[in-house]
């Protein structure tokens, strides 16, 4: 199979049924939580837009990655993470209410948010030899068609159809994470001997740029004096991106394979700290289960 058909079909497919699954899942009290619990919105929204850009512009100039990649690793800090996110802050025993609550803001203001600061950011990257075009209108529509319009659909049958809404939403996210899944796995067969090229160039600064995100939101977090649940939300929220995102900006829209190594590397690395924290944060539940076992 082609890497094209699968970044201009499979992969809008796949983010498209995602971002419906995550309207489905919304509410309009999830978007009054902005001005219900202020100091944490407002903590989480200056982690995604302003510290995590900041801190991949000084990880791409400290690895002295080449153009394309570091434009590729950019783009996954201008997309803060959706149902991915979501997941792994109910997993992690977060605050699910604020992360939704984040996913839903950012839902609306991420397609445009996106294309602007790209911009920026691929201008201060083409100063060099490399020269970087973005489509800035193309994107934003292509945003609005594949994020913000099926997050609206979504909502809108949960408001006239609640019934029916919550009879399928599971199925719906199944189907969005099984269709995601695919869509990784076939970018990773199609795109392999580049991947195998670059892996040694990206590994360390996806790890660091993971690692590094995390201590920024859980810092932000624990200064502000915000509760232990909402704490680990900031700290997944930050330090874990939209993936999808990335993959349909540097794959759909811009075709750069190179761009697209740096989401992939990132979307497979990414699950490591994520599962590390799953673990840590149900130690206690899995050792009191692991000790029942033994004197059952």
């Amino acid at each position: 199979m082609q890497a094209t058909l699968v970044s201009q079909v499979f992969l809008p497919m796949a983010l498209f049924i995602i971002m419906l699954s995550v309207g489905m899942s919304l509410k309009l009290i999830d978007f009054y939580r902005v001005f219900r619990f202020p100091k944490a919105m407002m903590l989480g929204m200056c982690g995604q837009l302003i510290c995590l850009p900041l801190l991949g512009w000084l990880i791409v100039s400290l690895f002295n990655l080449p153009v394309l990649l570091a434009a590729g690793l950019m783009i996954l800090t201008l997309a803060p993470g959706g149902a991915t996110s979501n997941a792994i802050t109910l997993l992690a025993r977060g605050d699910a209410a604020l992360s939704v609550s984040l996913t839903a803001v950012n839902s609306v203001i991420v397609p445009f948010t996106l294309p602007l600061l790209a911009v920026f950011i691929f201008h201060l990257l083409s100063m060099g030899s490399t020269q970087i075009d973005f489509p800035v209108m193309q994107t934003i529509l292509q945003m609005l068609l594949i994020t913000l319009l099926p997050v609206m659909l979504g909502m809108l049958a949960g408001y006239f159809f609640p019934k029916l809404t919550l009879r399928y939403s599971g199925f719906f996210r199944s189907l969005a994470m099984v269709l995601m899944v695919m869509t990784v796995i076939l970018l990773v067969v199609t795109s392999w001997p580049r991947l195998v090229l670059v892996l040694p160039q990206l590994a360390l600064p996806v790890v660091t740029l993971v690692l590094s995100a995390m201590a920024v939101g859980y810092l932000l977090a624990r200064l502000a004096g915000l509760t232990d649940a909402k704490q680990i939300t900031l700290l997944v929220e930050v330090g874990l991106q939209n993936a999808g995102t990335a993959l349909l900006v540097t794959s759909t829209l811009l075709q750069s394979p190179e761009m697209s190594a740096s989401a992939l590397v990132y979307g497979v690395l990414m699950q490591i700290p994520a599962l590390v924290l799953i673990a840590w944060r149900n130690k206690a539940f899995l050792m009191g289960a692991t000790k029942g076992e033994s004197l059952s």
